[in-house]
């Protein structure tokens, strides 16, 4: 299985062909008021640095450590995670065919989770984190295109009838030094992660939880609440790293080699299945 999914990324790699890493883009640029060691490196192990009002600073670019992007259930235990007979039998079908439907080979977004997994070892995909009191941003270099999500930290509700998205609303709260954030309204066509191809639905409900433990170390909980996918919401612990002294790039997705992938990536899911 090993071997098919690496074929799965490599395909989605040929497909969504992102801009090549390039200097003018301050991957390489010093940046100020960050600890560092005698010989100048940034100190990954200093203590969380906290904003004015005392909550952990969050900012900063940042790369998961491998392999979720693949399969984000790949350290949990058989039986923590328990998939209808109708989603089971997708992600068998996703392995089977080269996953030929997941809707990154048209250049749609990836989703959530999926957008906060930090790609294969050959194609990473960082995050960046914009931390203000209301609003964090999350900004995400991916393979099919640049994107970013809002998480709103002001007290609203979320919408009341709102129009289901790839990537969801976003309501944050802090619970002592560890951000929640809960996000629904999903359009049910996103999968979870890429090797695995586990399914999302429209009543999906993800909740992740960013608990920073230093300065270049950071842990990101995933927990998967979907009753039309799942028996039982299941979680993942993902952890993190801080990308020092980089940043992201500019990041473009372009189909045109073959038009019939990206009908099949943008053909709906049959809900009856369901």
């Amino acid at each position: 299985m090993r071997v098919r999914n690496r074929v799965v990324i490599y395909l989605i790699a040929m497909l969504c062909a992102g801009a090549p890493a390039v200097r003018a883009q301050w991957l390489n640029y010093r940046i100020p008021g960050v600890p560092r060691t005698a010989d100048g490196k940034v100190d990954i192990k200093a203590p969380t640095p906290r904003t004015p009002d005392g909550k952990p600073d969050l900012s900063g670019t940042w790369l998961d450590s491998g392999g979720y992007f693949g399969n984000l259930g790949r350290d949990l235990k058989p039986g923590e995670l328990l998939m209808l007979p109708w989603a089971d039998a997708q992600v068998k079908d996703n392995q089977t065919n080269l996953h030929k439907n997941d809707p990154m080979v048209g250049c749609l977004p990836p989703g959530v989770p999926r957008v906060d997994l930090g790609g294969s070892r050959g194609m990473p995909h960082p995050f960046k984190v914009v931390q203000t009191p209301s609003l964090v941003v999350l900004l995400y270099e991916t393979s099919t295109n640049q994107t970013f999500r809002q998480v709103f930290l002001d007290g609203r509700p979320f919408p009341a009838d709102p129009q289901p998205t790839w990537l969801g609303y976003s309501i944050g709260r802090w619970e002592g030094d560890t951000l929640v954030v809960d996000t629904t309204g999903f359009n049910g066509r996103a999968w979870v992660d890429t090797g695995s191809g586990h399914p999302q639905t429209e009543v999906a409900r993800v909740t992740e939880r960013f608990t920073r433990r230093d300065v270049g170390h950071m842990d990101v909980e995933i927990t998967i609440d979907d009753s039309k996918a799942y028996l039982k919401p299941w979680s993942a612990k993902v952890p993190v790293n801080l990308l020092a002294d980089s940043d992201l790039i500019e990041t473009f997705c372009e189909n045109e080699k073959d038009i019939r992938l990206m009908q099949r990536a943008l053909k709906p899911v049959d809900g009856t299945a369901r």
